[in-house]
């Protein structure tokens, strides 16, 4: 089954860029990829902040009118109510959010994260109206302690996606721990072989027409030297962007793969 998905290219920015910082950025990408004449149609670009950033990533991409999208970077499975420090999904939506990074790697390993509160934070996310980025992937231990390269990143997968409505508009996003910030890079071929699996899961999950429509990407030390093999993977949808994001011409030239590196 052939299935036409729109490749996402996400640049996740962690905690780097104050607010102001944040509007030239935006400003110097969007008048780079139209310098460039890029089509969004046909590569979709979006932003992950922090939250403090986003009322003015909302601001400039309103008036400017411009076609980037833009998500926050975790949200609270809560509504509402006694969470200091939690940010509602109702939140996120207010401020023109798309999109909601769930589960990254940071996330599950610094502040503890399980696939239980993971999938509490998809719900979350789509009870909002905002599509749920799930992140799954394995650390290196986890990688050589088990059978299949794929096997942690779908065990996540499955409790992430439990009692999520079949027509639910989701992304997945595969990152590899062992690959992120560390300049290991998973070869394509090792991406395509987990991206795959992750795929027969969700045909499993959802059938297999609706699986063929969901994007997932990779995330992992991705550059623009080595996205264009990893695009050319046919079960691999896009990026989840870390270090190069936060600059402007490498973050515009992975978006624009196809051209600059003739994919």
């Amino acid at each position: 089954m052939v299935t036409a998905r729109t490749p996402l290219m996400a640049g996740n920015w962690k905690m780097n860029l104050d607010h102001l910082q944040s509007i030239a950025f935006v400003q110097k990408l969007a008048w780079t990829l139209k310098d460039a004449d890029h089509d969004y149609s046909q590569v979709e670009v979006a932003v992950f902040p922090p939250f403090t950033d986003l009322r003015s990533v909302q601001t400039i991409v309103d008036a400017d009118k411009l076609d980037l999208v833009y998500g926050g970077q975790d949200l609270s499975p809560h509504d509402s109510g006694a969470y200091t420090g939690d940010v509602s999904g109702a939140f996120l939506a207010k401020l023109g959010c798309a999109y909601a990074l769930v589960g990254h790697s940071e996330r599950r390993t610094i502040h503890g994260e399980d696939d239980a509160v993971c999938n509490a934070k998809v719900q979350a996310a789509l009870r909002h109206g905002l599509v749920p980025v799930l992140c799954v992937g394995e650390t290196l231990e986890q990688r050589e302690a088990t059978e299949t390269p794929s096997e942690v990143a779908v065990a996540q997968l499955l409790v992430g996606l439990e009692g999520v409505a079949d027509d639910a508009e989701l992304v997945i996003a595969y990152e590899p721990v062992w690959a992120i910030g560390t300049g290991r890079v998973a070869t394509a071929e090792q991406a395509q072989e987990v991206c795959h699996d992750l795929r027969a899961a969700l045909a499993e999950r959802f059938g297999a027409e609706r699986a063929a429509a969901i994007r997932i990407l990779y995330g992992g030390s991705v550059k623009p030297d080595n996205v264009a093999a990893i695009m050319r993977e046919p079960d691999i949808d896009g990026a989840l962007v870390g270090g190069a994001s936060l600059v402007v011409d490498d973050f515009a030239a992975i978006v624009r793969y196809r051209q600059h590196v003739g994919a």
